[in-house]
């Protein structure tokens, strides 16, 4: 039995939630306990000015909107990470400019914006054995809710961890 603290801090969202973020997964509908997932690119660049501008620009060319992206600082050459409106856009449109991607599966989650909300599904992942590779997020248009895409060494041991933290609400 979930303590009050932890059902205060389970994963949720809504059909609507999921189109926004062109999730290709299941997508949670009341009572579903499904997690979603996407694609996410990941472009192997150069740091240095203009990489990010380079891409963001052949994206919105193409009229594919940036949904999320992680950046992280480094030396050298760096991964860039993307979650898109349109993949099927994005993908031509990146092979038309010859920058070369690669795909991954991510989950995004829709978590309270409170503290301990990300403690507690690091944690649950953590008693799993499952690492998290990369992650990164962004509040909901409301505010009252962070999405966070996170990349995890077992999706499916992941999905089916997560699975009893869903709540049908948004």
């Amino acid at each position: 039995m979930a303590t009050k603290d932890e059902h205060d801090l389970r994963l949720s969202g809504r059909q609507t939630w999921g189109r926004t973020w062109g999730l290709t997964g299941p997508l949670m509908a009341k009572g579903d306990k499904t997690m979603p997932t996407t694609q996410q690119l990941v472009i192997n660049t150069e740091s240095k000015p203009g990489a990010l501008a380079r891409v963001a620009s052949v994206l919105g060319a193409a009229g594919v909107n940036i949904k999320a992206f992680s950046a992280p600082e480094v030396t050298g050459r760096g991964k860039l990470r993307l979650v898109v409106s349109d993949l099927e856009k994005a993908r031509a449109a990146l092979k038309a400019e010859k920058l070369r991607f690669r795909e991954e599966t991510v989950l995004v989650l829709s978590l309270e914006n409170k503290p301990g909300a990300l403690g507690l599904v690091a944690k649950h992942l953590k008693e799993a054995r499952i690492n998290i590779i990369c992650g990164y997020c962004t509040p909901s248009r409301e505010g009252r809710r962070a999405i966070v895409v996170l990349t995890v060494s077992n999706t499916p041991k992941a999905l089916e961890v997560l699975r009893g933290e869903s709540l049908d609400e948004f």
